[in-house]
């Protein structure tokens, strides 16, 4: 478990797991900047804009394209249709590569629960994987309200809930799902928070996924600030199990980020927090990574996009 006691422990205390991996990267040369380097381009996970983008989709994405984003993963569809959410990237000049697509979803919604209406959707958008964001929340959990509990005792009392079986049962469905996936030509994901590094039956639930699912079925996008806020190293993750991670979410957190299980973490611009981007994203490519999205949780200290180009512009200038 990694302490939160100081700004450096990213850097230096995984300084020594960071050389190895990072040896082993195809990188770009020093003098090159990471992303240019490697030809990868630098994504926006549309989750950081918030309602922002729902208000004004097209003004948003021009925006974000504006920045210098080209690729998106998509968290919803902002309110619109397909059809819709695409001709705005159409027009933004921006490409989606990844959805965030939950378990189940209110009617109309596209969820696991219904992996045609998926399918169908990722021919309009033109995303080519499909990642499950959170695990799949057992209905004795949801059907129980507490009065006067707040969310985030029971986001606890969730986490507290969590079986050995309710793992199995996600990495199930992403078994079956994602047999679906690949006979359309479509592949699977599993997002990462926090909860997955709560113990829970002498493991954890990340563990039980990793275990549970076929690795040519599945993979994992690992979400580097809710690593870090579970109390663990992104870089042993990465080389504990090669190859799993194929995707990430570029997210830095504060110093006075708290180990915790429970969805907490106090969110910060990539690059102005204490997580050594420098070592990791070489390390992340070594061991197979290639799509990079850039995500912030809230609160925000500036306007959500100009936190978005903040972001943007140390990926695109840092050499790796």
């Amino acid at each position: 478990m990694i302490g939160m006691s100081r700004r450096g422990l990213i850097g230096a205390g995984l300084a020594a797991g960071a050389s190895g991996l990072a040896a082993r990267a195809t990188a770009a040369s020093p003098k090159e900047p990471f992303f240019r380097g490697n030809g990868l381009p630098v994504g926006l996970q549309l989750y950081t804009l918030g309602p922002d983008l729902a208000k004004d989709l097209d003004g948003m994405l021009g925006q974000v394209a504006g920045i210098g984003y080209r690729t998106v993963e998509t968290a919803g569809y902002a309110g619109r249709t397909p059809q819709e959410m695409r001709a705005a990237l159409d027009k933004a000049g921006l490409k989606c590569t990844s959805a965030h697509i939950p378990a189940t979803a209110a009617s109309g919604q596209p969820s696991w629960a219904n992996i045609d209406e998926v399918i169908a959707d990722a021919k309009v958008l033109g995303f080519t994987h499909v990642v499950l964001p959170m695990f799949e929340v057992p209905a004795r959990i949801t059907s129980v309200h507490i009065e006067g509990e707040s969310t985030a005792d029971s986001r606890e009392r969730m986490v507290r809930s969590l079986t050995v079986d309710d793992w199995k049962g996600t990495a199930d469905l992403l078994n079956a799902k994602g047999k679906a996936l690949r006979a359309a030509g479509l592949t699977a994901g599993y997002h990462n928070h926090n909860v997955e590094f709560a113990p829970v039956g002498g493991t954890t639930g990340l563990e039980i996924l990793l275990k549970g699912t076929d690795p040519a079925l599945v993979s994992f996008e690992m979400d580097v600030g809710w690593v870090v806020a579970g109390g663990h190293d992104p870089f042993a993750l990465l080389k504990a199990h090669a190859g799993r991670f194929k995707q990430m979410h570029i997210k830095d957190v504060k110093v006075t980020t708290k180990t915790n299980f429970a969805f907490r973490q106090d969110p910060t611009e990539v690059g102005s927090g204490i997580i050594d981007w420098k070592k990791l994203l070489p390390a992340a490519y070594a061991e197979g990574v290639r799509g990079f999205f850039v995500e912030q949780e809230p609160p925000f200290e500036h306007p959500r996009i100009d936190s978005a180009k903040i972001c943007f512009d140390y990926l695109n200038a840092v050499v790796a």
